[in-house]
């Protein structure tokens, strides 16, 4: 039996894809199963999928520029004409030869060529939402699902009855980090409150401006982790050592990416997280029961980063700060604010576990097992 992966664009489109496969592996002990990964070429994402044994075959595909100037159109022009054309061609011959027993698309404008392809080829076709507002990918793509699996209860632009509100798969091997481990491996104090940082790489340099702005009065107060981004970190890490006094280096743990061994236990360590509003990242941090900040991406596609981050902020779990609203005293205020109430952030934690739902990859992987053998 074989299940093709496909989806493309970000990070958040590989790691449920890597969750839900290896929930299949936990369920299906037999060597039957082979999975495969359709997409644009994506180093990163493609790195991530191999080591999990999942073949990879890359294809070209278009993208939705939403800015408008002629450069933008061109390119649209280009991908819609050419690209995404020529990415059908690619992946209906290799759709065609590898004959999947089922598709499942995580979405993403990586996903249209090989949903495509695989319709006209009449190969059953599931289809994963992350987000509130769907993608653009997903919502060209929906009419062509069995059915669609969303995150978040209140998903738009979907037709009820194809829907399986499941949650985003995340890695359970991010729920197993401990205190101790965490702080032999950060190199913890245990004197102060533990604050993880987690920028991301898009847009992640205007929080860690910000972050700058106050790091020593942070400090005083805080032991922070700070996930800055690979392209940010060398800089923030000049700037940093200008700022802080020899006293609070201790308490600063920077790191341009942590890996998910290291990320477990940072979770583990974390008394609070600060964070974009990404569907994955959201759903990791209420399966680990941790209060956060949510500052959403302004330039996320739809909006999506501020629905998601307004839907989780909904039941108590966070505190969302829109970025123009994100200035550096503000924050640290907030923070102050936030460990002067403790029974504020343990009402935050609890409400994050009620709305985590750390057994979607498990329910998806059962219902694709349970299609691929009735």
């Amino acid at each position: 039996m074989k299940i093709l992966f496909t989806g493309g664009g970000t990070g958040g489109h590989v790691v449920p894809i890597i969750a839900i496969t290896r929930e299949i592996k936990k369920i299906h002990k037999a060597n039957d199963l082979q999975f495969f990964f359709l997409g644009p070429e994506d180093e990163t994402g493609s790195n991530l999928l191999l080591q999990e044994g999942i073949k990879v075959k890359n294809v070209l595909a278009g993208k939705a520029r939403r800015y408008v100037n002629l450069k933008a159109f061109m390119q649209n022009l280009i991908d819609v004409l050419i690209k995404i054309p020529i990415g059908v061609l690619q992946s209906f011959f290799c759709i065609f030869f590898l004959s999947p027993d089922l598709i499942f698309s995580k979405g993403g404008f990586g996903s249209i060529p090989g949903v495509l392809a695989g319709k006209l080829l009449f190969v059953p076709i599931f289809l994963h939402e992350s987000d509130v507002t769907p993608g653009f990918a997903n919502k060209i793509l929906r009419g062509f699902a069995l059915e669609i699996f969303t995150s978040f209860p209140k998903t738009e632009h979907f037709s009820p009855k194809k829907l399986i509100l499941v949650g985003n798969p995340i890695r359970k091997e991010l729920l197993t980090g401990s205190r101790k481990e965490a702080k032999s491996l950060f190199e913890l104090s245990s004197a102060k409150p533990v604050i993880l940082i987690l920028g991301g790489s898009q847009g992640a340099q205007r929080i860690n401006d910000e972050i700058l702005e106050v790091l020593p009065q942070l400090l005083e107060k805080f032991e922070i982790i700070h996930q800055c981004g690979e392209k940010n970190c060398k800089t923030i890490e000049k700037e940093s050592k200008v700022i802080i006094n020899k006293n609070l280096e201790p308490f600063y743990h920077l790191y341009p990416f942590l890996k998910e061994s290291e990320l477990r236990q940072a979770y583990a360590a974390a008394d609070l997280i600060v964070s974009r509003a990404g569907s994955g990242i959201i759903f990791e941090i209420a399966a680990v029961g941790k209060p956060s900040i949510l500052i959403p991406l302004p330039e996320s596609a739809q909006n999506h980063q501020l629905k998601n981050a307004y839907a989780y902020e909904e039941n108590g779990a966070t505190i969302v700060i829109e970025e123009n609203n994100f200035t550096s005293h503000f924050f640290l205020e907030k923070l102050k604010s936030l460990f002067e109430n403790p029974n504020k952030l343990k009402n935050m934690s609890e409400k994050a576990k009620e709305f985590s739902k750390p057994e979607a990859g498990w329910i998806i992987a059962n219902y694709l097992i349970e299609y691929l053998t009735k």
